[in-house]
C-alpha cells in the first residue's frame, strides 16, 4: 500500500494530528551563537544564530528531541525543520550551498525520531514525516520598494528553482509528503507547485502527496498578496492536493470562521494548525492548551476538519491536548461532487 492510500484510509477513519511550532520549541534550549555555529561553522563569517534549520547540522539531537516530543504528544504527522532551507533564505547567511544538505539531514532526522518512537513504545505507530516548504522571505507579488511597486526581488524561475533543489533534498531524504505551508503569496506557492511537477516529472520518481496551508493575515480574509480565500484554493487545486487548509498568523478563535468557509469548499481534505491564540505585547504567546484544544474541538464537532495541530506557541502539550480532543470525534467527509 503506498503511502497516499495508507494516508486516505487514516483520514477517512479519523481525524490527524500534525506537530506543532518549531522555532517555539527551539527557544526553550536558550541556544547562543557558538550552539547554532557548532564546531563545523565555528568561523563562520557572519552571524547564524536565528537560523533554526541549521541546527539540523550542528545540534541534530535537538532537533530530533523535539519531533520526539510531539510524537509522544500524539502527533501523526511531523514537519521537518526546513521552513527556510532554500537558496533564497539561506542567502541571510550566506548559506546558499547547504540548501540540499540541510533538507537530506532534516528528513532524516525526522524519520530517526519516528523509529526511535517505535522503538520507545514497541509497536507500528501511524506516523509520518512532512517535508515543510516555507513562503521564502522574497514574494513574487508584491514589491519590497514602495517606490517601485513594479520592482521585483526574484523571478519566477528563482523561486522555482530554489524550491526543486529543496525537493529534492526532502525526497531524498525520505519524506512521505510535501507540505507547501504558510502561503501568504500564492504566486511563490505555484512556483512551488511547479517545482514539484517538474522534479517528479524529472526524475519518474512515485509521486508522493502534498498538502497545502494558506495563511490568513487578519480579519479582512484575505492572504497578504490580496486574494480571498476561495480565490486562494481555486488558484491552487490544480495540484490536485490531498489537503488544503490554514496555519499561522490567527489564533483558533480567529481562524474559525476561515476554517467553516473552507470546509464548505475545499473538494480535499482541510487542514488547520493555529497559533496559540495572538502574541501578547513581548510577542510571546499566552493560550493554554486545553483552550486551544477546546476551540478546535468545536471545528470537529461540526464537521469541518481531518487533520489539526497547532503553529507558533503551540508546544507538545497543546499537541496532547488535541489529540486527546479529537479522540471524540470523526472526520470531515469528503463532499460528492456533481458534474453541472
Amino acid at each position: 500500500m503506498n503511502t497516499e492510500t495508507k494516508l486516505r484510509n487514516l483520514l477517512n477513519e479519523r481525524i490527524l494530528i500534525i506537530d506543532g511550532a518549531m522555532g517555539t520549541m527551539v527557544q526553550r534550549y536558550k541556544l547562543q551563537e557558538a550552539d547554532y555555529r557548532g564546531a563545523r561553522f565555528k568561523d563562520w563569517h557572519t552571524d547564524v544564530k536565528g537560523n533554526n534549520d541549521l541546527l539540523c547540522l550542528t545540534q541534530p539531537h535537538i532537533i530530533k528531541e523535539i519531533h520526539l516530543q510531539y510524537l509522544q504528544a500524539g502527533a501523526n504527522i511531523i514537519e521537518t525543520n526546513t521552513f527556510n532551507s532554500q537558496t533564497i533564505s539561506l542567502a541571510d547567511y550566506d548559506m546558499q550551498s547547504l540548501a540540499y544538505e540541510l533538507n537530506v539531514a532534516a528528513a532524516k532526522l525526522a524519520r530517526e525520531a519516528i523509529h526511535q518512537h517505535q522503538l520507545n513504545t514497541k509497536q507500528q505507530v501511524d506516523c509520518f514525516v512532512a517535508g515543510a516548504l516555507g513562503p521564502m522571505n522574497k514574494t513574487l507579488s508584491l514589491s519590497p520598494d514602495v517606490n517601485n511597486p513594479g520592482y521585483r526581488a526574484v523571478t519566477f524561475d528563482d523561486v522555482a528553482n530554489a524550491y526543486y533543489e529543496q525537493i529534492k533534498g526532502l525526497v531524498d531524504g525520505g519524506v512521505d509528503i510535501l507540505l507547501v505551508e504558510t502561503i501568504f503569496d500564492t504566486l511563490n506557492a505555484k512556483a512551488a507547485i511547479y517545482a514539484i511537477n517538474k522534479y517528479f516529472r524529472d526524475t519518474k520518481h512515485n509521486k508522493i502527496p502534498v498538502m497545502i496551508s494558506g495563511t490568513i493575515t487578519d480579519a479582512s480574509g484575505r492572504t497578504l498578496s490580496g486574494q480571498t480565500l476561495e480565490a486562494f484554493y481555486i488558484s491552487v487545486m490544480h495540484a490536485n492536493p490531498l489537503s488544503i487548509g490554514l496555519n499561522c498568523a490567527l489564533g483558533a478563535e480567529q481562524m474559525r470562521p476561515h476554517i467553516e468557509e473552507l470546509a464548505q469548499i475545499a473538494a480535499c481534505y482541510v487542514s488547520a494548525y493555529p497559533n496559540a491564540g495572538l502574541p501578547n505585547a513581548m510577542g510571546e504567546y499566552d493560550e493554554s492548551p486545553e483552550h486551544t484544544a477546546s476551540v478546535i474541538g468545536e471545528w470537529a464537532k461540526e464537521g469541518w476538519v481531518n487533520l489539526v495541530g497547532g503553529c507558533c506557541g503551540t508546544t507538545p502539550d497543546h499537541i496532547a491536548a488535541i489529540a486527546k480532543a479529537m479522540k471524540k470525534y470523526t472526520p470531515r467527509p469528503l463532499p460528492e461532487l456533481v458534474a453541472e
